[in-house]
């Protein structure tokens, strides 16, 4: 990697992360933004799912622009995980996650990032990723609708799930670009902690 690239990087902790594979689940606001953080922090391999492709309405809190629309989410990530650092190693899936597919497609990840709309979806999701893979950790997104409340954010921990949110879920109350990143980079945040104090 270019050293000039990650000069401002924690002491140490890019020669861990540049050995480390992270999986995210989901493309969409919490996935996209957790990804390029990741990527920024030095992080070496990651691999990514998702079967949709980008929306109009996706753009207020997803890091895409108006020049993806149509295209698959995870092509036009691709390309901008690849402009900050064209060393990481992406390994991308097209593909609706399912309970049968979690473990071929995410299973040889250090760490699982869960990045899913619906609350059904993360439930298999969390008891899938346990009941196969329980010595390893899962960062999930819990509750960011509305705006403000920053305060209500915060970081609980189950076990080997840290859960990244205010715990609330409301989708009546809309997504704003800034809560949806905030709770994002605090599931980028407690991966990269993890994997660089080696407890991942």
């Amino acid at each position: 990697m270019t050293k000039e690239l990650f000069a401002h990087n924690v002491p140490g902790s890019t020669e861990v992360l540049e050995k480390k594979c992270v999986a995210v689940a989901g493309c969409g606001g919490l996935g996209s933004n957790a990804a390029a953080a990741l990527v920024r922090a030095g992080l070496g391999k990651l691999i990514l799912a998702d079967f949709d492709r980008v929306e109009e309405s996706n753009l207020n809190r997803q890091y895409f622009f108006q020049a993806d629309l149509g295209q698959k989410k995870v092509a036009a990530l691709s390309h901008y995980l690849k402009a900050i650092n064209p060393r990481i190693q992406l390994t991308v899936h097209d593909i609706k996650l399912t309970c049968d597919n979690l473990v071929s497609i995410m299973g040889p990840a250090d760490l699982l990032v869960e990045a899913f709309d619906r609350a059904e979806e993360k439930q298999w999701l969390i008891e899938t990723w346990s009941r196969h893979f329980p010595e390893k950790f899962m960062v999930c997104g819990n509750g960011l609708s509305g705006l403000g409340n920053t305060d209500a954010l915060k970081v609980t921990r189950v076990g080997r799930i840290y859960f990244c949110g205010d715990g609330v879920t409301d989708r009546s109350m809309g997504l704003c670009s800034a809560r949806v990143a905030i709770v994002a980079n605090m599931e980028a945040n407690v991966a990269i902690e993890l994997l660089v104090k080696g407890q991942a």
